[in-house]
């Protein structure tokens, strides 16, 4: 019998990252709430591991990884044919992805650009009055170097960029903009601006009288207005002409028909308010990531951006989606997990020198599938395709 009536504290123990300390929490939570573990309780990664991915470790769930693809990228980071890992449990997703990898691909492939690459923290800092205020912000703007010096002392890696200020009434919103190499980099420029902000609080030439580390612009895991302005994260471009002939013969549709449909739900979607002006960004990204060891919780900022498209002069569809704020890396967080670090190893993008070529392949992706969902919606597949692949079951 199960007891839920008297708090007990998960076990604890020494060494909290063993298969034993494992199996006692797994035993402990099947005496209290009668659940079964048989398959959490199945995996190869070792326990060891995990010490900085997660705590009170019982298992593993196991998600479902498909193989889009193969799609031809013409990136400066990603160059060539590249199989997509895609970690999912919604049916059509992955064969809707290959079939817009494969639409892109025989018309020449996706083109794909970063153009922007920073990771933030924003301190606020608070004064006695406006004036005050004002002279902080000169000062700041003015001791950059030094208190770059004072970040990047806490880091091998990231390289304080510029500080952004917004002064309201008698307080300072300055953004931190950070390089940080092939990390995502959100713990880094966290640690790198809490020691800079000390060195701040201790020359400023006014008295600061309240600090807090994040003022909320940077909108940690959040979307924002800020982050389609200036990326946090990677800003990237995909870009592909579809060829007329490969509309009609793969999606039974033709580049007028999909240019109509997008000045009609560019409406729906200002009308929605959506961060996003195309079908469906988030369901390729947030695949993607979870398949590659990404923080799950980045594709609310990731997801977000433009669609345009135009009617080249020989007939054919362009085709693009900008992504202000891809937020990925190849290094740190769960990128060195054994599964993650295959598909990485899937995509070429294990490890060092990759972070860009990752955000390349996630542009990419997002294209195709966007192609891909609005062709069906044109087609009048959408339905008759979950059909097919399992989704509409009830």
């Amino acid at each position: 019998m199960t007891d839920k009536t008297t708090r007990a504290s998960i076990p604890r123990f020494d060494d909290n990252y063993t298969e034993d300390a494992a199996q006692a929490r797994r035993q402990f939570l099947t005496d209290k709430t009668g659940a079964d573990f048989a398959h959490t309780a199945h995996y190869s990664l070792p326990p060891a591991q995990l010490k900085s991915n997660t705590e009170n470790f019982i298992g593993v769930v196991q998600m479902p990884v498909g193989v889009a693809g193969p799609v031809l990228i013409h990136g400066e980071h990603a160059q060539g044919w590249f199989y997509v890992p895609l970690a999912t449990t919604e049916g059509t997703l992955v064969a809707s992805y290959s079939r817009g990898m494969r639409m892109l691909s025989e018309s020449g492939g996706v083109t794909v650009t970063v153009l922007d690459d920073n990771m933030q923290r924003a301190p606020v800092f608070e004064f006695d009055n406006a004036r005050d205020a004002r002279s902080f912000v000169q000062w700041l703007q003015s001791h950059q170097a030094d208190i770059a010096t004072a970040a990047q002392a806490t880091t091998s890696v990231g390289k304080l960029q510029n500080i952004q200020t917004w002064q309201i009434a008698r307080m300072v919103y300055a953004r931190f903009n950070y390089s940080t190499g092939d990390a995502a980099g959100q713990n880094m420029t966290g640690k790198a601006t809490h020691a800079a902000s000390a060195y701040i609080r201790a020359n400023s030439p006014v008295p600061v009288r309240h600090f807090a580390l994040s003022g909320a612009i940077e909108t940690d895991k959040k979307h924002s207005h800020m982050n389609l302005m200036h990326s946090r994260g990677k800003r990237v471009i995909a870009e592909a002409v579809v060829k007329r002939e490969v509309l009609q013969t793969m999606a039974r549709t033709t580049p007028e028909t999909i240019f109509r449909q997008r000045q009609r739900s560019a409406i729906g979607n200002q009308l929605a308010g959506s961060a996003y002006s195309g079908p469906h960004s988030a369901n390729g990204i947030a695949a993607l990531f979870i398949a590659t060891g990404q923080d799950e919780a980045n594709v609310v900022e990731s997801h977000a951006g433009f669609t345009f498209m135009d009617i080249t002069p020989e007939g054919d569809l362009y085709y693009s989606c900008t992504l202000p704020s891809v937020i990925c890396g190849t290094r740190g967080g769960g990128t060195h997990l054994p599964t993650q670090s295959e598909c990485l190893k899937l995509l070429g993008c294990h490890g060092d020198g990759n972070a860009k070529k990752l955000a390349e392949i996630i542009g990419a992706t997002v294209l195709a599938g966007d192609l891909s969902l609005l062709s069906a919606i044109l087609s009048d597949e959408w339905v008759s395709s979950h059909d097919a692949y399992g989704r509409n079951r009830t």
